[in-house]
């Protein structure tokens, strides 16, 4: 795992920008700790050039590097096929020792590592872009082609890895994360239309982020960059849902077992100790179950609150119990989340308000005292259909099969119904098509209540403008996938994969997620709905669950999902008021957001007249972003160690 930094420039002076890059470097240092690299590339010299004059630079390429395969070798950037290119590359490619082997026997490749780095580089010069559809898992990288003068790069199938770009005159940047780029191009606008779509969502949907001019590529997107141009992009990889019936269930059950149990096995390829967390729920208890069958010493980590109903620490000794390995518990509480909450927000370069970033913050700390990779659970849900609000299509199919005219009428009758009339809620979610209802996970403020909290909203930007293009792509399918495709283009993106890479980085951790791998993804990708929620049944997965039988302990099979449930309902009721009071009292954020709403909101839920606490965690985070990222009233209290200078040419000469 690794932290990217790379500047091509349109004018051929890329050397005068070395030191600004090496200096934004130290930005991602917690990315890659290890080793730091930093290497300037000239451009191809005219025929008969004075070769004693200093010529045209083409790009700055910067990394810093966590060593995790192929640790005393592998150094970047790497430069392969006698020079000619020069990659930056942040991931684990899983099947790289296949793909080594492939490239050796068929290609006549060689190799001066032994790591999965020189394999991505190695299939692009032989195998050109398709190279992309043969990697197997998680990646974010940028190739320069010195012969051809062209940069090449993409992120992974489900954009596990970040990648974010920023075009000017001058040239392209591209780095992990967006704190490298501000460093870079110095103070920048907050993007009014970003706020909003994080007010709603409570995350900043692909590709925007909050700042203006800075992007991210897409997930499952490649770039190309030439010196004469601007960034050009295409949508390489799209996950596609192609539900069809089955006629041997077992069969199907059998599949997603050993598929999974496949993606535990190449998850856990490392030269470094590898642990995994492990929360009360079947997903992350599944990856242990499998894990230790490769590795029966393996570590677990999990965490927890002294608050009743929060936490999850003595299921999960239990499960470690049952599967006969050991677990370490970390117990926090609100001290603990409001002196975290800065340096959290400075590590995530965009506000997310999901309060499970806290205690995945202290769960990862505590891992990497003991393992350099943890594997996790994220992705099961998008996957096999595991969140309770799936259901609510099968709930409603009696009012959506009516004829047009009722559903206008019953539509109609739900509008003069006051708020709070049983029955009012269904009659609208019902008479609703799933496009216009349906937008994800986290609905943090309704269209009306941003008009009443934005300064600056007239009402032009919708959460419909993130999902109608995504709905567009998928017509075909029942409700219920429809709903699991939007997940995977908004919620997965935007929230689940943002909080694990960055919180798992800012202690230089890695975290792999082997279900969020094409293998699995392939086999849950053609489940019939019957056989994620069936019928006349609560439960959700249904489909993992029945495979997971006999994998995961008996009690866990069926529990429902939890996922390091936070107390903030309770604490900004209670030890959290006073400290959300004085954020809101004291932020600078009052000229995009009307805080006095925000404080009205606070005193309501501290009076308990409304549970108002997800509200008003959204506004919190942004407010200390704002003071983090704009006004720089408060100090995340970032320290770093520097990592070690690789030694190497001021400028690789171009072949």
């Amino acid at each position: 795992m690794c932290g990217i930094l790379a500047f091509f420039s349109a004018r051929g002076d890329a050397a005068t920008q070395r030191d600004a890059v090496a200096g934004a470097l130290e930005c991602l240092h917690h990315r890659g700790p290890d080793e730091t690299g930093v290497e300037v590339v000239s451009a191809p010299r005219a025929p008969g050039a004075d070769e004693t004059v200093e010529g045209p630079t083409d790009a700055v390429f910067a990394h810093k590097r966590l060593s995790i395969i192929d640790v005393e070798s592998s150094h970047e950037p790497l430069a392969y096929a006698d020079g000619r290119y020069l990659l930056t590359f942040n991931g684990e490619i899983y099947n790289y020792l296949e793909l080594r082997e492939e490239l050796v026997r068929e290609c006549g490749a060689v190799f001066a590592t032994q790591g999965d780095a020189e394999v991505v580089v190695a299939g692009y010069h032989h195998w050109g872009e398709q190279v992309l559809n043969r990697l197997r898992g998680m990646f974010a990288f940028v190739i320069w082609d010195r012969r051809e003068r062209v940069a090449f790069g993409a992120r992974d199938y489900f954009g596990i890895k970040p990648m974010y770009y920023m075009d000017s005159a001058d040239g392209v940047y591209f780095a992990s994360e967006k704190k490298a780029l501000l460093a870079l191009a110095g103070p920048r606008p907050v993007d009014a239309a970003s706020l909003s779509h994080y007010l709603t969502l409570q995350y900043v949907p692909e590709p925007r982020t909050l700042h203006v001019g800075i992007k991210r590529i897409g997930s499952g997107e490649l770039f190309r960059w030439t010196p004469g141009g601007g960034v050009e992009l295409e949508r390489w990889y799209r996950p596609v849902f192609r539900p069809a019936p089955v006629d041997d269930e077992q069969k199907v059950f059998d599949r997603i077992r050993d598929t999974l149990r496949d993606s535990v096995r190449v998850h856990m390829r490392a030269d470094v100790p590898v642990g995994a967390f492990l929360s009360s729920g079947i997903d992350s208890t599944a990856i242990v179950a499998l894990a230790r069958e490769f590795n029966p010493r393996i570590l677990t980590f999990t965490v927890g609150f002294d608050v009743d109903g929060y936490s999850e620490i003595s299921v999960a000794q239990d499960s470690a119990r049952h599967l006969g390995v050991t677990t370490i518990p970390t117990v926090i509480g609100p001290q603990d989340m409001m002196d975290a909450l800065p340096k959290i927000v400075w590590h995530l370069d965009d506000p997310v308000a999901d309060p499970s970033l806290v205690p995945l913050y202290f769960v990862a700390k505590k891992a990497s005292e003991h393992v350099t990779v943890v594997l996790s659970g994220e992705g099961s849900d998008e996957f096999f259909g595991g969140y309770t609000i799936y259901r609510e299509p099968l709930s409603l199919n009696a009012v959506q099969r009516l004829p047009d005219p009722m559903q206008r009428g019953l539509r109609a009758v739900s509008r003069v119904l006051p708020q709070g009339v049983k029955g009012k809620s269904f009659l609208e979610r019902g008479t609703t098509r799933i496009e216009d209802r349906y937008y994800g996970n986290a609905r943090m403020f309704a269209e009306a209540e941003k008009r009443d909290l934005m300064r600056r909203n007239d009402g032009s930007v919708r959460y419909t403008d993130v999902t109608a293009p995504i709905y567009a792509e998928c017509t075909e399918l029942d409700d219920v996938t429809k709903m699991q495709y939007v997940d995977l283009h908004t919620w997965l993106r935007g929230d689940i994969l943002v909080k694990a890479d960055r919180i798992s980085m800012a202690h230089s951790l890695e975290v792999r997620v082997p279900f969020l791998d094409k293998e699995v993804f392939d086999v849950a990708s053609m489940l019939p709905v019957e056989l994620k929620l069936p019928p006349r049944s609560t439960a959700t997965k249904h489909a993992l669950r029945r495979a997971l039988d006999g994998v995961v302990p008996p009690p866990i099979v069926n529990r429902r999902k939890l996922g390091f449930p936070t107390p903030t309902r309770v604490w900004l009721r209670d030890e959290m008021y006073e400290w959300a009071r004085d954020i809101l009292a004291t932020s600078g954020a009052g000229d995009l957001l009307d805080l006095d709403y925000a404080r009205n909101l606070l005193e309501e839920h501290r009076r308990g007249d409304a549970d108002h606490s997800r509200k008003v965690w959204t506004v919190l985070v942004f407010c200390v972003w704002y003071g983090v990222f704009v006004d720089h009233t408060i100090d995340p209290g970032i320290e770093r160690n520097p990592s070690a200078l690789l030694t190497k040419p001021a400028v690789r000469a171009a072949v």
